[in-house]
């Protein structure tokens, strides 16, 4: 028998909870799709607006993962990039929607509209099960 006591469990601060919506990856595609939407942009512009996009509360992204993300939709052809050559500085790659993209972000707006309904549901579901005005400590504001 073993007289080592268990190493004790780190308490996980409460904004890495995914519980407190910080994590919306998967909210980054329609992101961006919507960004492309009026026009080509850079990288570095996509990068820039994508904090001002409702969901992403004014935080920059890692970098390395949008152009991550960037270079896989891409690959599957919901958009394409050609280089921007400029006399006066370093190449810039511009990216713009296909009609591929521009069919997945109609799709996107359908499935959006389906995850509200369901998280509207969920939540008149979650709220039933807690004591009468215990939500209201940890209700945000917009």
């Amino acid at each position: 028998m073993s007289n080592r006591r268990p190493m004790p469990i780190p308490a996980v601060p409460s904004e890495c909870c995914p519980c407190q919506g910080a994590t919306l990856d998967k909210l980054l595609q329609p992101a961006i799709l919507a960004l492309l939407a009026p026009g080509p942009l850079h990288g570095y512009v996509i990068l820039q607006r994508i904090a001002s996009v409702p969901g992403f509360g004014g935080e920059h992204p890692d970098a390395t993962g949008i152009y991550r993300h960037l270079r896989s939709m891409e690959r599957r052809r919901l958009l394409n990039s050609s280089w921007d050559l400029s006399p006066t500085g370093p190449a810039k790659r511009k990216y713009r929607l296909t009609a591929s993209g521009r069919k997945c972000i109609a799709s996107w707006v359908c499935t959006l509209r389906a995850y509200r309904a369901s998280i509207r549901k969920l939540e008149r579901f979650a709220a039933a099960s807690i004591p009468a005005g215990s939500a209201r400590k940890h209700e945000r504001k917009p």
